[in-house]
């Protein structure tokens, strides 16, 4: 394993960081320094259950060398790491960490779980990214950074071994709180009652699909099974970037709604159903979805 000594000095210093309480949102360092732990708890089983699952031999069957399988059991070491990081320092900061919860993902093959993989490191990376802003603590805030530099490391290998762009677009794409833990909800069975509680909320899941390759320009379907829509007037599909949301109209349709993918986003790509097309924000998104465009290369949205 991974030695924990070489974040030691880092903790040593975030041990004694003090936890810091925003008046408005009253969401504290502790409050995302557990999100953050969420997280990594759910990559941490995710990893070891699936390489507990499928062997070196497997991984051939699918494709994958051996050097790829090890350079995987080295990511799940990574993500053990940061279990262990994160819960001694909200342990030292006099916080009481969240424990790993019971999880169903849902995988069946070495594809499948490969496949996984890459959607749950780039959440990761826009978990993080779209955090730093509400972290007051600057010890905090590099400790947050560090990790979120590896999980952008992992994110991109494992899209390379998937025979897609590693860096498909110059800027990632950062997410809320709420709109990250909607995306991790689906996979989390249960918890321990003894877990703090978040200030967190689930929305909705929406189901993505169109052509076998997704590009700008092509006709997708949001599903919305299993709830409704309601409400009057437009619906609209919010493309999340860095520079902000790239609305677009959506047409109602069984089952869902239809929407023409925009220019300005590739790669993995997050997707809100709004009633609005001037912001988003957690009052006014309806549901959210995760799918890959597979623009050869980035197209701005301008172009």
């Amino acid at each position: 394993m991974k030695s924990f000594a070489m974040l030691s000095g880092l903790l040593a210093v975030a041990s004694t960081s003090p936890i810091v309480t925003r008046q408005a949102a009253q969401i504290t360092d502790a409050d995302i320094l557990n999100y953050a732990l969420t997280l990594e708890h759910l990559e941490d089983k995710f990893y070891r259950e699936g390489l507990s699952n499928f062997t070196v031999a497997d991984f051939a069957a699918a494709g994958f060398d051996e050097t790829f399988y090890n350079n995987i059991k080295e990511t799940s070491l990574d993500e053990t790491t940061h279990v262990s990081f994160l819960t001694t320092a909200l342990t030292a900061a006099g916080a009481t960490p969240v424990a790993e919860c019971t999880y169903d993902f849902g995988v069946t093959d070495v594809k499948s779980f490969i496949a996984t993989a890459s959607i749950l490191e780039g959440v990761g990376v826009s978990a993080y990214l779209g955090a730093a802003a509400d972290i007051m603590s600057k010890t905090y805030l590099t400790a947050a950074g560090s990790i979120l530099t590896v999980e952008a490391r992992h994110n991109a290998y494992i899209r390379a071994g998937l025979k897609e762009l590693p860096y498909p677009q110059p800027f990632d794409a950062p997410l809320t709180f709420d709109d990250v833990y909607s995306l991790a909800a689906p996979f989390i069975v249960s918890c321990p009652s003894s877990n703090p509680a978040l200030p967190v909320k689930a929305f909705p899941t929406l189901t993505i699909s169109g052509d076998a390759k997704i590009v700008a320009g092509s006709t997708i379907t949001l599903g919305t099974s299993g709830y409704a829509v309601s409400g009057e007037g437009d619906i609209y599909a919010a493309f999340v970037t860095v520079t902000g949301p790239i609305f677009v109209k959506a047409t109602p349709v069984d089952g869902g709604f239809s929407v023409e993918v925009p220019k300005g986003v590739n790669g993995q790509t997050y997707v809100l159903l709004t009633a609005c097309s001037e912001a988003v924000n957690d009052d006014t998104t309806i549901a959210i979805g995760v799918f890959e465009i597979s623009n050869p290369t980035f197209i701005p949205a301008d172009a």
